[in-house]
């Protein structure tokens, strides 16, 4: 890969959604141990950072830490493209399966919750450490989806409208909170 075009995804487990860039879990890239960024990357060397349904399971507090270590390694102009469950989706067994704590038993995926974000904590946080934010896809407070164009080549996000078959026809199933953060 291009030392220029370091893309990089955030806690990827089994998946491969965005082939060409490096793929990591938490105990190779830890968003909340600086010192796992700086033996890895210069500031301001990467590009992209990928994080697809990671930072709900930061506090508010700990995803601000984490979006400012993610600020100091991202070039001018480079961005985290962040996806997390929707807060305004109006279902009750989406708001079940990702409420804090999750809904089951601590193997759960859930069950490491800390958060769930409505576009407006997310944007404050991103913001708070620096970013512009662009919501991509997100419920308002009335549950109504809003989507603007945005593209897989900069970051697939399978938990989408765009990717997810469960979210085609009529009705969506299992949306996500998406922005991108951009320095």
């Amino acid at each position: 890969m291009n030392q220029k075009e370091i893309k990089i995804v955030i806690g990827a487990g089994p998946y491969n959604n965005n082939p060409g860039w490096i793929h990591t879990q938490e105990d190779e890239l830890d968003l909340l141990n600086e010192t796992t960024w700086y033996n890895q990357f210069k500031t301001n060397s990467i590009s992209a950072i990928l994080a697809e349904h990671v930072w709900e399971h930061l506090t508010y507090n700990e995803g601000l830490q984490a979006a400012k270590t993610c600020y100091s390694y991202l070039k001018p102009g480079g961005y985290i493209r962040c996806a997390v469950p929707d807060g305004f989706f109006q279902n009750e067994e989406y708001q079940r399966i990702v409420q804090v704590g999750g809904p089951g038993p601590k193997d759960h995926p859930a069950a490491s919750h800390k958060i769930v974000h409505t576009y407006q904590t997310l944007s404050s946080l991103f913001e708070s450490a620096g970013f512009n934010v662009h919501l991509l896809e997100y419920c308002d407070e009335n549950g109504e989806f809003h989507e603007r164009n945005w593209t897989g080549k900069d970051g697939v996000i399978f938990r989408s409208k765009k990717f997810d078959p469960r979210n085609h026809g009529d009705q969506l199933q299992c949306p996500s909170l998406i922005v991108d953060a951009v320095k």
